[in-house]
């Protein structure tokens, strides 16, 4: 098993603040897994697993059964009993407060929907995505890139085995979770849509271009948009605005947030395939934006871009100042024309130029070409420097 000390420290600390955390991210990720090592750590605990027939039948008088709990109470699968969450506002609600919750569940708009209306106040969602640089180690960054962070396919025997799981996550995936989701989309048509947007990964963000492809509306296409992104599977950048005289880019940008699921919908099976695809250089973008945020964890995330030509891939705000990252999969990084306008036009204190290399490099006294590999390294709070 691969330890997670980071998530595990970064829930601990939500549930010192608040009296009910949610645990959320795509299926997969091992929210249960990371629940259970929490226990063993905390040392009083009491799981209920909401898959499991038994534990649901103890739960039809929940008060009764949970009521007289003491320390951290876990609920697995919270979306299957979403009956629990005014029970919890009460149980939440007790002083002096013997318990804390935490609750499990693959990420669905409904739940969270419910979780926030229900346990306005009470409740703290801590989300959970695949595997890390920082988790899995710098070594392991090019198997991380290819197969993606979440556990199964990262941890696979084989490239081969890998995909399989891969391509069966993406099929239960539609056939089975969005469904349960309450979300009445084809599966067929949500896997073109994914598909298309795996095509133009990295790219702005074209809703007529995309509705036209499809054959659908903008306002549909849009609301497939909004769904994978509130499943955790796409990410979708804003632009940033500056008070400037250039013509900006205001489309987002949108990326798939798994590697390996990107490649498994542009059907890379391998290495080899990965570096001779047209979407290679897309891919390493993405896949580098993603650690990035990881190991900042900035407070906003934005890119920029001006129709001129100049753009960054991401502007961070982060404790009051403002911090670019430029992706470049090349071996030899350069000061180029866009980072100086964005320093000048934007006031960036820094800006970091990522690439696949192995030394850090000092380009001006702004610009530091730096690693991938260190992102696996980059402490929290000092991530700015």
């Amino acid at each position: 098993m691969i330890a997670r000390p980071d998530a595990i420290a970064k829930l601990t600390a939500a549930l010192r603040r608040s009296r009910v955390v949610a645990l959320v991210g795509p299926r997969q990720t091992g929210k249960t897994t990371l629940a259970h090592a929490l226990a063993r750590e905390v040392g009083s605990a009491s799981i209920f697993d909401l898959e499991d027939p038994a534990v649901v039948g103890a739960l039809d008088q929940p008060m009764a059964a949970l009521a007289p709990l003491s320390g951290l109470v876990v609920l697995d699968e919270i979306q299957r009993r979403p009956g629990l969450f005014p029970i919890l506002r009460v149980l939440a609600d007790r002083k002096p407060l013997p318990s804390r919750f935490l609750v499990l569940g693959s990420a669905s708009p409904e739940l969270l929907r419910q979780a926030s209306e229900t346990l306005a106040g009470r409740i703290e969602v801590v989300e959970l995505s695949g595997f890390t640089l920082a988790e899995v180690g710098a070594g392991k960054g090019e198997r991380l890139w290819l197969r993606g962070g979440l556990p199964p396919a990262f941890t696979a025997h084989a490239d081969e085995d890998s995909l399989i799981w891969r391509r069966q996550f993406i099929q239960t995936f539609l056939e089975r979770d969005v469904p349960q989701f309450g979300v009445r989309v084809p599966s067929a048509t949500l896997l073109r849509f994914w598909t298309m947007l795996a095509h133009s990964h990295a790219q702005t963000w074209n809703a007529a271009e995309m509705a036209r492809s499809l054959g659908a509306g903008e306002t549909a296409v849009r609301h497939y948009l909004d769904l994978l992104e509130s499943l955790y599977l796409a990410r979708v950048l804003q632009p940033w605005h500056a008070n400037v005289a250039k013509r900006q880019v205001k489309a987002p940008k949108v990326l798939l947030r798994d590697s390996g699921l990107l490649h498994a919908l542009l059907g890379i099976r391998s290495r080899l395939d990965l570096l001779s695809h047209p979407k290679c250089g897309a891919s390493w973008e993405g896949f580098a934006i993603e650690q990035a945020l990881a190991a900042v964890r900035p407070d906003e995330a934005y890119y920029w871009a001006t129709h001129n030509g100049a753009e960054i891939d991401l502007v961070l705000r982060h404790r009051g100042r403002l911090v670019g990252v430029e992706c470049k999969r090349t071996d030899s990084p350069r000061l180029t024309p866009s980072i100086r306008h964005a320093i000048a036009d934007l006031g960036l204190d820094r800006v970091w130029v990522v690439y696949p290399g192995d030394r850090r490099l000092t380009l001006s006294d702004r610009v530091v070409a730096l690693p991938i590999a260190a992102l696996a390294t980059v402490e929290h709070g000092l991530a700015m420097r």
